[in-house]
């Protein structure tokens, strides 16, 4: 049984009906609070947590119910209650399930996933002062060595939730790694596997019958130091899984753009014009929302994320936006103040049938807009034989081909040379990986572009074991 359960609801929870959710154990378990009274916390009665629910988040974003969850019967606007189980105590999973139950008979809403839903009263009958709980406040993590925070998910697709993106932070500010353990079927969003690019962190497979391999690279994995970390041969290499077979080809695809853009630090300035110029160009419509994390709660706002970022400024801020329901799309944002100005490091992805043609043919001109009117920098275009739906698996995937690259025109001027606009090169259709990458290499030596391609790029083209 999965761990996390969510209600959907068409009214807020108010505090009475929390409270009744959270009389899901009976009167014997107690309630406290983490994250600053952000999440609130079901307790065995000497204040373990069993059930961890985080504060109700309405989704106004039409789709996203659907695109996170399949067919729930519940779209936006909706809100969203999400409760994270202990996976160390057995009953944890059916109290969690309770609370979610009693939320939606109260409020006229659903559960997912559906088979969770009860509103029976959970006694807990596990010896919970025997039940070791991780030295850690974030509730996400499963798992905490001195070098690991581990996260086991058994969700059919797995975000980048404030659950998980509270461990990732919480993770890498005391130097750990954070490894996010899931069934053989389970698939990645690309905010997921994005903030999953830099080793030791790792998604990790648990197959019945193959043990664990890594979900991204297809390396056999073992516990070994407190971590997940490779088998290796005798000559110190990584051993393929036999489970990590080639994607089923299905003509699908996926267009992926890497885009930087550079702008002047002005009290004018405003964020997100350069993604929802791309977004026109390639759908004909801006983004339908963009958040923080995911669900994508909020309606696309350039105003509403520029306030955010500088509320922010200096520190970095990370935001994901989504297209509207039809057109796969999704995107990544790191806004990030520098001496030269505001940068937007910009990765999109857009999910194409096998009967759909990539619109390659607006590349160039979305390049001379976004030079014109955006600072850009830097724009690659990318194809790749992907899942239609932008969702990652556990499988031997193509990596990318590039097809066209743009440099904007300050950029151009910067390393010396002449530009009246932007320079579009075109390396190839999508069809000669070989030929469009050693024109690649071929461009950015000559226009001494050595070290700056984007970094988001180049993770794409490949992972290391």
């Amino acid at each position: 049984m999965t761990k996390d359960v969510i209600a959907l609801t068409p009214a807020m929870p108010d505090l009475r009906t929390l409270l009744a959710g959270l009389y899901a154990g009976g009167p014997d378990l107690g309630v406290g609070t983490a994250a600053d009274g952000a999440v609130v916390q079901l307790c065995a009665a000497d204040g373990r947590p069993l059930v961890s629910v985080e504060a109700p988040l309405l989704v106004q974003v039409p789709g996203e119910t659907t695109r996170l969850l399949g067919r729930t019967g519940q779209e936006a606007p909706v809100w969203w209650t999400e409760a994270r189980a202990s996976t160390a105590v057995a009953e944890a999973g059916r109290l969690a399930g309770s609370f979610a139950g009693r939320l939606a008979t109260v409020l006229g809403g659903t559960v997912w996933p559906p088979e969770a839903a009860t509103t029976e009263v959970v006694p807990v009958t596990t010896d919970v002062s025997a039940v070791p709980v991780p030295a850690t406040g974030t509730p996400a993590v499963d798992v905490l060595t001195t070098t690991t925070a581990v996260v086991i998910q058994d969700r059919p697709l797995v975000p980048l939730t404030s659950w998980l993106s509270d461990a990732l932070r919480t993770a890498a500010e005391s130097d750990r790694a954070l490894q996010i353990v899931t069934p053989p079927a389970a698939r990645l969003t690309l905010p997921t596997r994005t903030a999953l690019h830099g080793l030791p962190n790792r998604w990790v497979v648990q197959d019945p019958e193959h043990g664990y391999y890594d979900g991204l690279s297809g390396a056999v994995l073992h516990w070994k130091g407190g971590t997940f970390t490779p088998v290796r041969d005798e000559d110190g290499k990584a051993t393929p899984a036999e489970a990590f077979a080639a994607a089923t080809v299905t003509g699908e695809r996926q267009l992926l753009l890497t885009l930087r853009t550079r702008q002047a630090p002005d009290a004018d300035l405003v964020l997100g014009r350069s993604l929802e110029t791309a977004f026109r160009q390639l759908t004909g419509g801006p983004p339908t929302g963009w958040s923080t994390a995911e669900p994508v709660n909020l309606p696309w706002s350039t105003r509403e994320l520029t306030d955010l970022a500088r509320a922010r400024a200096p520190r970095p801020t990370w935001l994901v936006a989504v297209g509207p329901p039809g057109r796969p799309a999704i995107a990544t944002v790191r806004v990030l103040r520098t001496p030269a100005g505001v940068e937007e490091d910009i990765s999109v992805a857009f999910g194409y049938g096998e009967e759909e043609a990539p619109p390659l043919d607006a590349l160039a001109g979305l390049g001379a807009e976004l030079d014109a009117g955006h600072g850009l920098v830097t724009l690659l275009a990318s194809l790749r034989a992907a899942r239609r739906d932008l969702t990652v698996p556990a499988r031997l995937e193509t990596p990318p081909v590039p097809v066209t690259f743009t440099l904007g025109r300050a950029e151009a001027e910067r390393l010396g040379h002449t530009a009246q606009a932007a320079r579009h090169h075109r390396l190839g259709d999508g069809t000669d990986a070989a030929e469009a990458w050693g024109r690649f290499r071929d461009l950015v030596g000559r226009l001494g572009l050595r070290g700056e391609v984007p970094r988001s790029r180049r993770r794409q083209a490949g992972r290391a074991s």
